[in-house]
């Protein structure tokens, strides 16, 4: 069975931070940004919303792709958001 990889995007309830991260398991990963299971950016900022998500059959093109936007201006994120979510609402939570 190929192993699927996310790269995807989390904001808080504000929608004044953007926290983007890769996983294999993204019902997982999320769940744990909303326990507050790892500490960093996203538990510091309250990012647990899940607003954006694409899918890589490779880790590589997955880190490559996180690298990416890593380094977009907040206004590029937010048009690639806006033109898969507009309202901005929890993916995994709908």
């Amino acid at each position: 069975m190929q192993k699927t990889y996310y790269v995807y995007m989390l904001t808080n309830k504000t929608h004044s931070t953007l926290y983007i991260g890769v996983t294999s398991d993204i019902y997982r990963r999320t769940n744990e940004h909303n326990d507050k299971v790892v500490d960093g950016f996203a538990e510091r900022y309250n990012a647990n919303i899940l607003v954006y998500a694409e899918e890589y059959a490779s880790i590589n093109d997955a880190l490559t792709r996180e690298k990416q936007l890593k380094k977009w201006r907040r206004e590029k994120k937010e048009e690639l958001i806006n033109k898969v979510n507009p309202e901005w609402i929890d993916l995994l939570r709908v």
